[in-house]
């Protein structure tokens, strides 16, 4: 192997190790936020699933990816008018599956039963006037 040869292979391992260090800190960041929880993202009840984190927000439910260097969320949807339409247990893993509303949209998401009762608490507990005062 030549000089640039040894040059090239040692820099691309090195961009290589930065990514992936990169991503480990960003989905760890992710992961202890407060109001964060593990949760998966689908276009359809079915699947295929999108491994990733939601976060609570005061007037927004965030989802990240978990695999992605995106610094902004990839979906976001207002907490007035989330709702939960449907939720079954998936068999043998411990998760459940949500068919949630927002809008006119249907939005399918996995979690653990516990972050289930996290999400409904947080729509539940919706003011309904968001940022005023009476």
């Amino acid at each position: 192997m030549s000089g640039v040869e040894v040059v090239l292979v040692v820099g691309a391992v090195v961009i290589v190790l930065v990514l992936v260090g990169l991503a480990l800190s960003r989905a760890h960041t992710l992961d202890r936020r407060v109001g964060s929880f593990r949760c998966a993202f689908g276009r359809s009840a079915a699947g295929p699933w999108s491994a990733g984190i939601a976060q609570y927000g005061a007037r927004q439910l965030y989802w990240w990816r978990r695999t992605s260097l995106a610094p902004r969320p990839a979906v976001r949807w207002d907490r007035v008018g989330l709702s939960v339409v449907e939720r079954r247990a998936v068999e043998g893993t411990g998760q459940v599956v949500l068919t949630c509303r927002s809008g006119a949209q249907d939005v399918f998401l996995q979690m653990s039963p516990e972050a289930y009762a996290g999400l409904t608490s947080w729509i539940e507990a919706t003011p309904s006037r968001v940022g005023s005062v009476i």
